[in-house]
């Protein structure tokens, strides 16, 4: 038996700068997904058949302005905020590019990662809290 229940998968970029030791953040208004959401990590949601990478890269140009490079990915689970989302985050570098806020971004903000969950208005994982307070 096939389940046709609708399940979608969300690749998020955790982009972090090594130098400044900051993490890249956006704020959003009126997510449609999850409408406590304000500020995160740059994501694409990841159709059927589609090139994770390819896509994730794709949506950071777009939302950021920053090409970047994606160095695999390091904590997933399921959305406590909407149980049919599946997020995968994904560490990144920048490579190139210049800061233009875009996509369902209205502002961009680099913020130290012991401030991350500061921002967040969405349950926050503590492994994901753990991993990016090592990235210092």
């Amino acid at each position: 038996m096939i389940d046709d229940t609708k399940f979608q998968v969300i690749a998020l970029a955790i982009i972090f700068d090594p130098a400044e030791k900051k993490i890249l953040i956006g704020r959003r208004q009126n997510d449609y997904q999850i409408p406590a959401l304000t500020w995160g990590f740059p994501s694409a949601r990841i159709l059927h058949g589609e090139d994770v990478d390819k896509r994730l890269k794709s949506r950071i140009l777009a939302k950021t302005g920053y090409e970047v490079k994606n160095l695999g990915a390091v904590f997933a689970r399921t959305s406590p905020s909407k149980e049919d989302l599946f997020q995968i985050f994904f560490l990144c570098e920048i490579f190139k590019g210049r800061e233009k806020v875009g996509g369902d971004f209205v502002e961009l903000k680099w913020v130290k990662p012991e401030e991350l969950e500061d921002h967040f208005t969405t349950p926050f994982h503590p492994v994901l809290k753990e991993y990016v307070n090592n990235l210092k």
